[in-house]
């Protein structure tokens, strides 16, 4: 195994994958908690990351992160205003925003498709000058990706566990209720989106960073490559109820992801067929829990007709 997968694709592929898992977070926001569609994330990944790289450009690596957060802001509360005030369903909506940020990505990029951030200082570059010591440098962005998600995640437990954060929850579960109790909706909606999108933006500038570069079709997929993250994350925790397990479980579906795409690297798998190996893993990260849970029941009903069997046989409850 140590041959087949080295140090450094391992290692890459971790990186990669706690990059991901703050898209994959943001769909547990909207998909999981609020229980909404948002069909925006290809665009505002790409957002995150022509705004992330635009000031990182300019000088400022540390800056372009909370800029490219703003800007997943912006995106999130346009997607919310759609819903919430106008009544466009949650799919449609994000369908309206993905398409409008394509021209906008573009105008950021200055109308250019890609941009170069090579030469540039980056948070991971910065991070590797803190030592010189041959292990930081080789593992500093792996340890500094590990410690920002890892307090993403319990910032996002914390704010969950808050009254907005469960009023969050309970609109997912039930926004009638939530309107019975004389709190509105369409503000939670709205901060949950802003919330969400803010980390997929996060992760667009991220990698934009990590990559050096910016593409115009950067987002394109990432919602099958976050929803796989998810499923995996959620198949992983099975039917745990504590929120913290949840999130972590996102994060581990994610680095488990693309632990996976790097093995198919490995096989020679064609680039063309990456979106296929997607698809897979998301229909095999569904079926084979249900999969489970069909043989359990099927076990349960063969020694459930054994017994009657026997008893039959005893003369117990057959006479």
């Amino acid at each position: 195994m140590t041959g087949f997968l080295t140090a450094g694709i391992v290692t890459t592929a971790f990186e990669v994958g706690l990059i991901y898992a703050l898209v994959a977070l943001s769909l547990f926001i909207s998909f999981t908690i609020l229980n909404i569609c948002d069909l925006s994330t290809d665009g505002c990944y790409t957002f995150g990351c022509a705004v992330g790289a635009v000031v990182t450009i300019a000088g400022h690596p540390i800056l372009a992160i909370f800029a490219a957060m703003l800007a997943g802001i912006l995106s999130g509360a346009v997607t919310a205003v759609l819903q919430t005030k106008f009544g466009v369903q949650s799919i449609l909506a994000g369908i309206i925003v993905n398409t409008a940020l394509y021209t906008v990505n573009l105008a950021v990029m200055g109308f250019s498709s890609n941009l170069s951030i090579f030469g540039t200082d980056t948070v991971f570059s910065l991070v590797k000058e803190i030592s010189a010591d041959p292990v930081w440098r080789q593992w500093s962005s792996l340890i500094f990706l590990a410690v920002l998600v890892l307090g993403i995640c319990f910032l996002l437990k914390e704010f969950l566990r808050t009254r907005l954060g469960l009023s969050l929850r309970a609109t997912g579960d039930s926004p009638a209720m939530v309107r019975a109790s004389s709190i509105n909706p369409a503000f939670t909606v709205t901060v949950g989106l802003c919330v969400s999108n803010s980390l997929t933006g996060l992760a667009g500038c991220l990698i934009g960073q990590y990559n050096k570069t910016c593409d115009i079709n950067l987002g394109t997929g990432m919602v099958t490559i976050a929803l796989a993250s998810l499923i995996i994350g959620e198949s992983m925790t099975g039917r745990c109820r504590r929120m913290l397990p949840k999130i972590l479980g996102v994060m581990l579906g994610s680095c488990l992801y693309r632990f996976i795409i790097a093995v198919a690297l490995r096989l020679n798998v064609p680039t063309e067929a990456f979106k296929l190996v997607s698809a897979v893993i998301v229909a095999a990260a569904i079926v084979v829990p249900k999969a489970k849970v069909m043989l359990r029941k099927k076990g349960t009903r063969r020694r459930l007709a054994a017994g009657d069997a026997v008893q039959t046989e005893d003369g117990g409850i057959g006479e």
